[in-house]
């Protein structure tokens, strides 16, 4: 049967009727539709045209705002400021407290003795007579030698975990440096009593005696403490500083300055003294300020190595004492007015040296860090 259907086919297989040529005639209704559906170009949507909610038309004005002051801070931020104010202005009134209270109480001494306290020699307890200068050189020749000893060893350490080390090794490594900083210095005094200055003495200061003994540097008889034993215990003690700091310093260089210079050629050598070690010079000047500073307020273990003798002079085997060992020796025994007011002066004179030396390495990290091609 010869039937055609609507859809263009003939059940006997005839042929199909081309249907794409015959044109379609979209309706009225349809053809803004049509229009707008196959209209590809840019559109601008005017803002007028735009249905806005009533809650948007009126903005913010129905939300509520956060109340402030005359100079539109909120309470929060005004509280926090006072805090951070309160809490700034406390670390400098506690440290004029400590200064006026030291003042007042070696008020009798300054007055004794004036200038002369610091130029001075003598300190007879029986004739009240006191003077500072031994002390004094005691406690800079004690910590810059600590301090010539422990740089370059720090500096080797920090090197070392930073730039040369496996991940697996310098994990292990870093977390024992970084105990070594915790250990108390009376654990370090204990060590230097039965420990080091048996090393000291025989094999060190023997021999050193025997064959420099000629040089004025070591001289003396051979006692295992004095200055040399205080020392090697103050390098051990901030080795762990400064080489923690350093290792930090040093790590956040930025890689571009490592790969720039080994693109070129360079060694791991050149890189790390060309690149490394200058861009993180004013970070590792700030290391060794602060193991500096620790040396020089290091109490307890100085106090049981150092040997507490009251001499001045080149030697590393003379017996001497320091600020901080004399006043921890001699303060629980202090009696009458005068006694007490020189030890007290001391510890004033400990802690301006404090401050000048931290006034002085900020200077020099200042300094540092404004050279160009140095880390800020």
């Amino acid at each position: 049967m010869d039937v055609a259907h609507d859809n263009g086919f003939r059940r006997d297989g005839g042929a199909r009727e081309n249907l794409s040529r015959a044109p379609v005639t979209p309706s009225s209704d349809a053809a803004p539709h049509l229009s707008a559906a196959f209209d590809v170009r840019p559109r601008t949507i005017k803002a007028s045209r735009v249905a806005v909610p009533p809650r948007a038309q009126t903005g913010d004005a129905d939300a509520p705002h956060p109340r402030r002051d005359l100079r539109g801070r909120h309470p929060g931020d005004t509280l926090f400021f006072g805090l951070t104010i309160l809490f700034a202005l406390l670390v400098i009134v506690v440290a004029v407290v400590m200064v006026v209270t030291l003042v007042v109480q070696s008020w009798p001494a300054l007055t004794r003795f004036g200038l002369s306290f610091l130029t001075s020699q003598q300190w007879s307890v029986g004739t009240d007579h006191y003077g500072a200068l031994v002390f004094i050189f005691g406690t800079l020749y004690t910590s810059f030698l600590a301090l010539l000893l422990a740089v370059p060893l720090s500096l080797g350490v920090a090197i070392f975990l930073s730039e040369l080390a496996s991940p697996r090794l310098r994990g292990p490594v870093s977390t024992l440096v970084e105990l070594l900083a915790a250990v108390p210095s009376v654990v370090y005094g204990l060590w230097g009593i039965f420990v080091l200055t048996a090393l000291v003495r025989s094999p060190l200061e023997i021999w050193l005696g025997a064959h420099f003994g000629g040089l004025p540097l070591f001289g003396g008889p051979a006692y295992g403490s004095g200055i040399l034993s205080a020392a090697l215990i103050l390098t051990v003690m901030i080795v762990p500083t400064i080489a923690a700091i350093s290792r930090d310093v040093l790590r956040a260089v930025p890689r571009e300055q490592r790969e720039g210079l080994l693109a070129l050629g360079a060694t791991r050598w050149e890189t790390i003294t060309r690149v490394v070690v200058p861009y993180a010079r004013a970070g590792i000047v700030g290391a060794i300020i602060l193991g500096l500073g620790r040396a020089v307020g290091e109490t307890m273990a100085v106090t049981m190595v150092i040997g507490n003798g009251r001499s001045i002079g080149p030697s590393l085997f003379a017996i001497t004492d320091t600020l901080a060992s004399v006043i921890a020796n001699q303060f629980t025994e202090a009696t009458g007015t005068l006694y007490p007011a020189a030890l007290l002066e001391l510890g004033l004179i400990l802690f301006v040296l404090a401050i000048v030396l931290n006034v002085l390495a900020r200077l020099l990290v200042w300094t540092v860090a404004r050279e160009p091609g140095r880390s800020r």
